[in-house]
């Protein structure tokens, strides 16, 4: 039977954990996530960075909450899900959104440079997405959300171990899915284009910005709040039958070509 009525896109009731919310795509979708009704805690490493962003949070949403833990340690995150669980129940939706990046050529990057930016952008949102999936398996809903990029879809010079993170998150997101619709939890990516974050606001050089520039079909750089809508979606009942989605929002870069 058809039904009938737009779906809904509110988050009125729903539990949202953001990784990474203190700053940046994350900070965006954390306050995108309160004004559509959703109870929102953030998590982040820098104990006086999260603090300043819970501060800003908490207008939009008084019940928000701040958690400091280093993702890269995988006991860590084991304690985190368990914290967020005593304090605030079962977890409705995720967001990955730790990262870092390292920009110099491939022969240059040391082991342990390779290590950490592989243990940021993708070992540790593998322990995220196992140790808060593992409760929303068992209770048979919920909804993650990763973050790739334009360099999990293309070559990357210049962030090899970037690029190399950012394809694995996008395995491992249509991995999960596959292997958890069957238990009602959906796992989707977005991968941003070219936005000026404090990620990559000073560590991009200016060449490369321009070359971005200049290949973008829209021929700007995105704004962090059109992030927010491809989160709200894929956390919202409106998304009820996507998983395994790879939501590309990047001004038309990838469909652009060469």
């Amino acid at each position: 039977m058809l039904r009938v009525g737009p779906p809904s896109l509110s988050l009125d009731g729903l539990t949202v954990l953001v990784i990474g919310g203190s700053s940046g795509i994350g900070e965006a979708a954390a306050h995108g996530f309160a004004r559509a009704g959703a109870r929102v805690a953030i998590a982040a490493r820098r104990q006086a960075k999260l603090d300043a962003a819970l501060e800003r949070l908490r207008p939009v949403c008084p019940e928000a909450r701040a958690y400091a833990a280093d993702v890269t340690e995988p006991g860590a995150v084991a304690a985190l899900a368990d914290r967020v669980l005593a304090d605030l129940g079962p977890l409705d939706v995720l967001m990955t959104c730790q990262g870092m990046t390292i920009i110099k050529p491939a022969l240059d990057f040391s082991p342990d440079e390779f290590a950490q930016v592989i243990a940021t952008n993708l070992t540790s949102v593998f322990h995220a997405c196992q140790a808060f999936g593992r409760a929303m398996v068992a209770r048979g809903s919920g909804a993650i959300i990763t973050v790739a990029s334009l360099a999990a879809h293309r070559g990357w010079p210049s962030a090899c171990p970037y690029a190399v993170a950012k394809h694995g998150v996008v395995g491992l997101t249509t991995s999960l899915a596959a292997e958890w619709a069957a238990h009602g939890v959906r796992v989707n990516a977005i991968s941003p284009g070219f936005f000026m974050t404090e990620l990559n606001r000073e560590t991009m050089p200016q060449a490369r910005k321009d070359a971005a520039l200049a290949r973008s079909p829209a021929g700007r750089f995105g704004d962090l709040q059109e992030l927010v809508g491809a989160a709200l979606y894929l956390a919202s009942p409106a998304a009820s039958f996507t998983t395994g989605a790879v939501l590309a929002v990047d001004g038309g870069y990838l469909a652009g070509g060469i």
